[in-house]
């Protein structure tokens, strides 16, 4: 019943190891606060930190399979998808809002690394063929939209400069004593014979 597995999206180790370092300073912080009590503010800061990060790396895994995600148990078919919109936050996870046919919305939250993170995105984008993208046409945000060819018009190819003002000058005057003199050399041709 399963389609043919595609990708697998595993969270970040990184993130199990900051939460235990994270986890490793609560403890010395606790411990230091036995003699110094304002030292458990910053137990209190470890253990909080340690808690998002551990929560973070114990997150289920995100599958792409041809007919449908699964996010840990889940399983959410892509023809049931009809929008993708990236959440506003900047961090260094994923987080995407999907919603579904029926108006439920599901937080796709991904903490892996940065070209996981964009390579989820993009499949995510890519598998949802009915849905609207960041509020685009699933067609028009991949550039699908096939124009007539009247609707077509040729743009003017670019014209870089290559040289400078000074230097396109110095060649015209060089290009106008050509035509006239027929010769660049300073020498009279009749020196040559």
């Amino acid at each position: 019943m399963s389609g043919p597995f595609m990708t697998r999206y595993s969270p970040a180790r990184h993130y199990t190891y900051f939460g235990v370092v994270a986890l490793a300073l609560a403890i010395f912080s606790a411990w230091v606060g036995m003699g110094w009590a304002p030292a458990f503010a910053a137990c209190a800061i470890f253990v909080f930190m340690a808690s998002v990060l551990l929560l973070l790396a114990f997150r289920p895994s995100v599958e792409v399979q041809d007919p449908y995600l699964r996010i840990g148990k889940r399983m959410i078919p892509w023809i049931d998808v009809r929008r993708v919109d990236r959440t506003g936050w900047v961090s260094p996870l994923l987080a995407v809002r999907l919603t579904l046919y029926d108006d439920t919305r599901i937080l796709v939250i991904y903490p892996g690394d940065i070209e996981s993170c964009k390579s989820l995105l993009r499949t995510l984008r890519r598998m949802s063929r009915d849905a609207l993208i960041d509020g685009i046409p699933y067609r028009q945000y991949w550039g699908e939209m096939l124009s007539s060819p009247s609707e077509r018009r040729q743009l003017p190819s670019p014209r870089y400069r290559v040289l400078r003002p000074e230097d396109e000058m110095e060649i015209e005057r060089l290009y106008q004593r050509l035509k006239t003199v027929g010769h660049l050399d300073p020498k009279n041709s009749s020196d040559e014979k």
